[in-house]
C-alpha cells in the first residue's frame, strides 16, 4: 500500500515534473544535469521524497528557474537541509518563505533563515545574474562567496552575485536573518 503523500512535497514534485516537461527534458537528463540520482528525482516528482534545499537548488539551476518556482508563491513554505550526518542530528539551514515579488523578467524571494550553532550551508551557483543579500538579525554568520569569507554579526548585511559557489557558516550561537534573492533573465 502506498504511503499518504505530504501535500507540500506533492505540490513541489508536480511543479518539478511540469517544468521538466515544459523544457522537453527526460527524467534521466534532468537527474544527470542536476547531479542527483534518477530514482531520487522520480520520488521527488511523485511527492514521495521531502525535498531538501540542496536538491531543490540542484534542480532549479538546470531548469533555469528561481527556487520559489519550485516551492510556489505562498508565504510560509519551509525547506531545510539536513545537518551534519555525523553530528547530533541538527536540522542544518531552515528557510521559510516570507514574500515573493515579481516584476517583468525578475523575481525577488525573501526568506527567514536559521542555522544552528556551527551549522553550515554550501550552495551551488543560482541562475545567471542572481543577486543574494543577507541581513543577520541574531548570532553570527560567515558568508563565503567564491572562496572569500565575510564575517557578519547582528545588524550586518552583505550582498553578492549568487551565480557563483557560496555558503553560510553560523557561529557558536547559531544565526538567524533575512535572505533575499533577486533573479532576473539569465
Amino acid at each position: 500500500m502506498d504511503e499518504p503523500r505530504d501535500p507540500t512535497a506533492a505540490a513541489v514534485g508536480a511543479r518539478v515534473r511540469a517544468l521538466r516537461s515544459e523544457r522537453g527534458l527526460t527524467l534521466s537528463a534532468l537527474a544527470r544535469t542536476a547531479g542527483i540520482g534518477k530514482a531520487s528525482l522520480s520520488e521527488l516528482e511523485q511527492g514521495r521524497r521531502n525535498p531538501t534545499l540542496a536538491t531543490l537548488y540542484a534542480v532549479a539551476g538546470p531548469l533555469g528557474v528561481p527556487l520559489v518556482a519550485l516551492l510556489g508563491d505562498a508565504p510560509g513554505a519551509v525547506v531545510a537541509d539536513p545537518g551534519d550526518p555525523e553530528g547530533p542530528g541538527d536540522p542544518g539551514l531552515v528557510a521559510r518563505l516570507l514574500h515573493v515579488d515579481r516584476d517583468p523578467g525578475t523575481t525577488t524571494e525573501v526568506y527567514w533563515i536559521e542555522l544552528p550553532p556551527g551549522g553550515r550551508r554550501d550552495s551551488v551557483p543560482h541562475t545567471a545574474g542572481a543577486v543574494e543579500h543577507v541581513l543577520v538579525v541574531r548570532g553570527s554568520l560567515v558568508v563565503t562567496v567564491d572562496g572569500v569569507p565575510t564575517s557578519l554579526g547582528p545588524g550586518d548585511a552583505h550582498a553578492w552575485r549568487a551565480d557563483v559557489p557560496h555558503g553560510y557558516a553560523a557561529g557558536p550561537d547559531g544565526a538567524a536573518g533575512v535572505d533575499t534573492i533577486r533573479t532576473g533573465p539569465g
